[in-house]
């Protein structure tokens, strides 16, 4: 809604030129989201929990997966409105080697939020003991895709590499993420998960200010040079001014009962 109402001219080129991967990411929401509230209210236990179960865990890989390749899509000139076949405008501005390999980098960066987060959740030593092996291997996840990422950069002639190592705030981007990855192993190994989360929160936005800032703010890079910038892209100043407010309001009003949830359903788990 903030990139229909805000940056139309954005939302347009995205929801044309990838509308393919942006239906099946909305599909994968839709499914996970019917799948938990099935599977945890329906009136009857029967074989259907089972298909549920299996409908939120495909839902959950999709979902990060296609977010991935459209995000790759918007900043590895893929995109060509000049294209004059389908194929070329509609499939392979998204599907391609880099994209797949942003997409299970992204998928395992949501892996290992939900691994991490999920620490906390237990008091049992031997779930907590399980949980923390399975956080080590999300992580190990993280890092090989990572490196696919890399790699199929640049063999597609994209200049990752140059946008992530060329300057000095990448540079320490990368350093304080990986210096947050030490910092959860150990936090992890000694059984102090209390800064974990903010921890492995801070780390993921590290890895995408450093793969964004050198183009930040240029949204969408076209294959014949030209972007669309969420500066020069926007709509009119009132049009930006009342969004502003009634993202405000809306916190105002949302925010304290999201948190109140959130306690809610902390309390019922102890």
């Amino acid at each position: 809604v903030i990139l229909f109402v805000g940056f139309p001219e954005v939302y347009t080129t995205l929801s044309t030129y990838l509308h393919i991967p942006l239906v099946l990411m909305l599909v994968g929401i839709i499914a996970r989201g019917t799948a938990f509230t099935f599977r945890h209210y329906d009136a009857v236990e029967d074989s259907w929990q089972r298909i549920y179960t299996q409908i939120f865990y495909f839902a959950s890989l999709l979902t990060p997966f296609f977010l991935g390749l459209t995000a790759a899509a918007t900043i590895s000139h893929s995109i060509n409105p000049e294209a004059i076949n389908f194929l070329d405008l509609y499939i392979f501005s998204w599907l391609n080697w880099f994209g797949v390999a942003v997409g299970l980098f992204t998928v395992s960066i949501c892996a290992y939020l939900a691994s991490v987060f999920a620490l906390r959740e237990t008091s049992d030593r031997f779930e907590l003991g399980m949980m923390i092996r399975k956080s080590k291997q999300t992580m190990i996840f993280v890092v090989i895709a990572g490196l696919l990422v890399f790699i199929t950069a640049y063999f597609s002639d994209i200049p990752l590499l140059m946008w992530v190592f060329s300057k000095p705030l990448g540079i320490m981007a990368t350093v304080f993420a990986t210096i947050c990855l030490f910092l959860i192993l150990r936090a992890m190994n000694r059984r102090k998960l209390l800064p974990v989360r903010a921890l492995a929160g801070f780390q993921v936005i590290m890895i995408l200010v450093a793969a964004t800032y050198q183009h930040n703010p240029n949204i969408i890079l076209f294959a014949n040079g030209e972007h669309l910038s969420l500066l020069d892209n926007v709509a009119a100043p009132k049009t930006i001014s009342a969004l502003g407010w009634a993202l405000m309001l809306g916190s105002v009003f949302i925010l304290p009962f999201l948190f109140y949830l959130m306690a809610s359903f902390s309390k019922l788990r102890r």
